[in-house]
């Protein structure tokens, strides 16, 4: 795989206050994408959390071209309707840079509960959602009658800037994830996934759309990649398992899984790794910062600065 244009975003992390001066500090760095995620209640007692639309608008209004990717919506959340609305004002407003990036959450089942729906249904409802917002973008006076919602007669207008639709993004791991990302993303984009991970989930996901009969050129080969710079890979990789221990529910040590998904030491270690992805398939990197918050700013200065060109040249 080689000949392809990679891709390189940053997930906003500085805080909702500074929002819109990262995001313009990632455009005059060079970077691609400017991701947010969310969540609605995450865990309890609740830490801090935000919702990836409301950010990335700030964001896009900050700024002139850079991309703008949720990283991730929590689908179950959201009527269609809603939704398609909302990711087209987005679009047409940023001239045409949003990207959906879709998931159906579960790790923190008490914000289902805060919301009044059932975790164990968030799959079908997805589901559901997905395919009735794909019709809402290229459809006048929709009808649908599914299990979770019902519509008559709708029309989101205007449409969308990017026709036919936003590109939509789905996130995950495991194998329902894959195959709603064959079925209805226009896109693929795992988290805590190793090179080895990530080059099968190409191979099923392609054979599953073959099998469909889906064309798949134009499709998004996306990672979610936690990255943590350091003087040694040693240090890196403590910093990144002491990160990711506060934010993922993991009955184990993180330092015993952080090396098989994490990219990892100095920029030297850091660019041999990401090859790894490339070569596995991967053509967009969303990176996210597996280190103390004080040093956030040193690794986004540091990716753009010494990792990245390697790739650009």
């Amino acid at each position: 795989m080689t000949n392809r244009k990679l891709r390189f975003g940053a997930v906003l992390s500085l805080g909702l206050g500074e929002t819109a001066a990262e995001a313009r500090w990632l455009e005059e760095l060079g970077y691609d994408y400017s991701g947010s995620g969310e969540h609605f209640m995450r865990g309890d007692p609740p830490k801090p959390s935000s919702a990836a639309l409301s950010a990335l608008a700030v964001a896009g209004g900050a700024t002139e071209g850079i991309g703008l990717v949720s990283s991730v919506i929590l689908l179950p959340f959201y009527h269609p309707t809603v939704l398609a609305k909302l990711a087209t004002t987005m679009d047409i407003a940023t001239n045409g840079r949003l990207v959906l990036g879709v998931g159906v959450g579960g790790e923190f089942p008490v914000e289902f509960e805060a919301a009044g729906l059932s975790v164990k249904q968030r799959g079908i409802r997805s589901d559901e959602c997905l395919e009735v917002l794909r019709r809402l973008w290229t459809k006048r006076g929709v009808d649908y009658v599914g299990r979770h919602f019902s519509l008559k007669g709708v029309t989101i207008e205007p449409p969308p800037h990017q026709q036919p639709h936003p590109p939509v993004w789905v996130a995950g791991r495991r194998d329902a994830a894959m195959k709603r990302a064959a079925r209805l993303g226009d896109g693929w984009l795992p988290y805590l996934y190793s090179p080895e991970r990530y080059r099968a989930s190409v191979s099923h996901i392609s054979s599953l759309a073959t099998g469909s009969g889906r064309d798949m050129s134009g499709f998004a080969w996306a990672n979610f990649q936690f990255i943590s710079i350091g003087a040694s890979r040693e240090q890196a990789a403590e910093d990144a398992a002491t990160a990711l221990g506060g934010q993922y529910l993991y009955q184990g040590n993180f330092l015993d899984i952080v090396g098989g998904y994490c990219v990892l030491g100095t920029p030297a270690d850091c660019i041999r790794r990401i090859q790894e992805y490339v070569d596995a398939g991967v053509e967009h990197f969303l990176f996210n910062w597996a280190c103390p918050p004080e040093e956030v700013p040193r690794h986004i200065e540091s990716v753009a600065k010494e990792i990245i060109p390697h790739f650009r040249d």
